[in-house]
């Protein structure tokens, strides 16, 4: 194994780009970030990979401006293992692809059952991949040649990793599902904020009280203001038992809150007149959250459905063995086919009347890709339908 560079200037990322339009092919690209060390999920680090050209690290802090960076690999394909985690640091470096190949997508499509980059590498190529340092703190600067290395690997066999994927897509007939996936995972918006973020604190089912979830709001947005100043990972500062159990406890006085023994972290005691101000804001808190957050446009949880909706219920029941029994004949997981959430909103409020056209359309408006469309909206439709007969026929009989 040869020894890696990091590439952090501005010339070192001309000469590469340079080399890199010289190279042929498909791109390979990885990110390193430092998730549940830093708050941000910013890159620390660029891996790319071209046929002819080689391997290249870089460091996106020390650079900035990758600008010669896109313009020599951004109208080529670019490869990438779950892509959906990657585009979002990327596109804040300014560094967008015009198409990808998704090797972690394109390994769910053909049913492989391990779609990790490692079991894909391996299942591939047979080549196993060491993951030691995925879960590594990738701001810490030098970064070791060891991870160095393991990070030059992730791009390394990608491009080859991709040719073989691409090949058995051809063969099943996929090929054209890929494209539609590959597209709607770069043409994804990106999620809306949660509304109420703060509830995804980890035990806050068991606060009661509309007051108390006020200083458990308190509290999270506190941690929160201080772990965005500080660029650390909020759970790192102050971790959520340690919140909940503040308000569980009530403390009547700084003291009181610092003799939690839940309380002994780090920033729980040097930081402690932060979180007691918290939880006297929280305590004053004039709008008070409700006992349960809003639900959104969610539907009721499936278990519900026989008293809230029984159409509906069984309109489900009848689809979803459908839906199944087509994965299967297509050899991939149902939830690549058709996800649930669209399955459960279409049986929840069908159009009218039921046919294959209109179960189209309303599958399309959801979201679904065309080729999810021709696979399931058909063996909707009937499972629908004869849904609404077998209803029909126990109406008679009951009468």
């Amino acid at each position: 194994m040869g020894e890696y560079d990091v590439l952090a200037d501005a010339a070192s990322l001309v000469a590469a780009a340079r080399a890199l339009t010289a190279g042929t092919g498909p791109v390979a690209v990885d990110v390193e970030r430092a998730s549940g060390f830093r708050y941000s999920q910013r890159a620390y680090l660029v891996q790319v990979f071209r046929r002819g050209a080689g391997v290249y690290l870089f460091d996106p802090p020390e650079i900035g401006d990758f600008a010669p960076l896109q313009d020599a690999i951004g109208g080529a394909e670019w490869v990438l293992h779950a892509a959906s985690q990657d585009l979002p640091s990327l596109r804040e470096l300014s560094l967008e692809p015009a198409s990808i190949f998704d090797t972690e997508l394109a390994a769910r499509l053909l049913g492989r059952a391990r779609v990790g980059l490692g079991a894909v590498v391996e299942d591939t190529l047979g080549i196993s991949l060491a993951k030691a340092h995925s879960a590594s703190d990738w701001s810490a600067r030098p970064l070791p040649q060891s991870w160095l290395e393991y990070a030059a690997l992730d791009v390394e066999h990608l491009v080859d990793v991709r040719d073989v994927l691409a090949a058995e897509l051809a063969e099943q007939g996929k090929t054209r599902f890929a494209e539609e996936e590959f597209r709607a995972v770069l043409d994804r918006e990106p999620k809306p904020a949660r509304e109420e973020p703060w509830r995804r604190l980890s035990g806050l089912h068991a606060v009661r009280g509309r007051r108390a979830l006020a200083v458990a709001r308190s509290l999270w947005t506190a941690r929160e203001e201080f772990a965005q100043a500080e660029d650390v990972a909020p759970g790192r500062l102050v971790p959520d038992r340690a919140l909940v159990a503040a308000v569980l406890a009530d403390p009547q006085s700084k003291q009181a809150l610092a003799a939690l023994k839940e309380f002994t972290d780090r920033a729980s005691r040097t930081q402690l007149d932060r979180w007691w101000a918290a939880i006297e804001r929280g305590r004053a808190e004039k709008d008070l959250p409700l006992e349960r957050g809003a639900r959104g446009d969610s539907l009721p949880p499936p278990r519900a459905w026989p008293d809230r909706n029984p159409e509906a219920d069984a309109r489900l029941k009848a689809a979803r063995p459908a839906v199944e029994e087509v994965a299967t004949a297509l050899s991939m997981p149902v939830e690549n086919l058709l996800t649930p959430d669209l399955l459960r909103r279409v049986a929840w409020a069908p159009p009218e009347p039921v046919t294959a056209q209109t179960i189209s359309r309303a599958l399309a408006e959801l979201g679904a890709r065309s080729w999810q469309i021709e696979q399931t909206a058909h063996v909707i439709a009937d499972a629908f339908v004869a849904s609404a007969q077998t209803a029909a026929s126990g109406a008679d009989s009951a009468s």
